[in-house]
């Protein structure tokens, strides 16, 4: 490992895993995206929320009324895993459905009341949740690993452009990629 001085153009103090290291880097990622959701979903289980009911919740906070696929495009996931989640929302009296008044086929999902008043359990959820993560790194610290953590994602973001390319090369027992971001999405559920 590299440290400090020796550390290309990171920042003061960063580590520069080897390539064996890199290889643990994604798992680590993985188990302490697992162990967040993890600590998110039981606080948020505490209020009667599920596991991804949040991100629906926060988005129809933002922006009110919102279509099925609309809300499913902005959280990055697919119709159906939306679909699901807004029926047991409107089941537990959280979100409603409305036509829509340009289009009567349509139909816009909306926060009720109760919804509402959730919000703010939710949002209190997010920042201990955060917190907790948090713990123990300096300001400085949180920048940098949130610069690190967007470098990241945009990283991958790139490589689903290539993921086509890679579809067509790939053995015949894998799994499709629909299959991949269905078994993802139920995380949203």
């Amino acid at each position: 490992m590299v440290t400090g001085d020796d550390a290309p153009n990171l920042y003061p103090g960063a580590t520069v895993l080897a390539k064996t290291d890199r290889r643990q880097l994604l798992n680590r990622l993985q188990a302490t995206a697992r162990t967040a959701r993890t600590a998110l979903a039981v606080r948020l289980l505490s209020h009667g929320f599920y596991a991804g009911q949040d991100q629906i919740m926060l988005a129809l906070a933002a922006d009110a009324d919102l279509s099925p696929g609309r809300l499913a495009e902005r959280l990055g996931v697919r119709p159906p895993t939306v679909t699901k989640a807004i029926n047991r929302l409107q089941a537990q009296g959280f979100v409603e459905k409305k036509p829509s008044n340009g289009d009567q086929r349509q139909a816009l999902i909306g926060l009720t009341e109760k919804g509402q008043a959730a919000i703010k359990s939710i949002e209190k959820s997010l920042r201990k949740t955060e917190k907790q993560a948090l713990k123990g790194l300096d300001k400085k610290d949180q920048k940098a690993l949130a610069k690190l953590l967007a470098r990241i994602e945009a990283n991958l973001a790139a490589a689903g452009d290539l993921e086509d390319d890679e579809a067509a090369e790939a053995p015949a027992d894998a799994m499709p990629a629909d299959d991949a971001a269905d078994a993802a999405d139920n995380t949203t559920q």
